[in-house]
């Protein structure tokens, strides 16, 4: 069975980023419809999947961490506006049986990704 999961590490601190606010959208063109949102748990995971079963499937999808929000609440010092605020992850499902797993990692000045296991 397929599903899609996540986790945040703050690279800034070296630790999970706990209570970060995620959104998640199908994308069919031009138009976005979401999916659900959520939040991060103390361990940088989202205590469920965000997709799986039937309600996984092909196409287009749109992650997008409220990163900005989340160093405020660490009382880093930022510029406003921050250089990093929301982080949107565009990415595609070929498979919708096997597990993506998109993880972000981020500090105020930076972010990456892969498709973990």
């Amino acid at each position: 069975m397929g599903k899609l999961t996540t986790h945040v590490l703050d690279t800034a601190n070296g630790r999970p980023g706990a209570a970060l606010k995620i959104e998640l959208f199908a994308l069919d063109g031009n138009s976005r419809r979401s999916l659900l949102t959520t939040q991060t748990n103390h361990d940088g995971r989202c205590d469920t999947p965000l997709l799986e079963g039937a309600a996984f499937v092909t196409g287009e999808y749109e992650l997008v961490f409220h990163a900005g929000d989340y160093f405020a609440k660490q009382d880093a010092t930022l510029p406003k506006p921050p250089f990093v605020d929301r982080v949107v992850l565009r990415f595609g499902v070929a498979d919708a049986s096997a597990h993506y797993h998109v993880p972000l990692l981020v500090s105020p000045w930076s972010y990456s990704t892969y498709r973990g296991s």
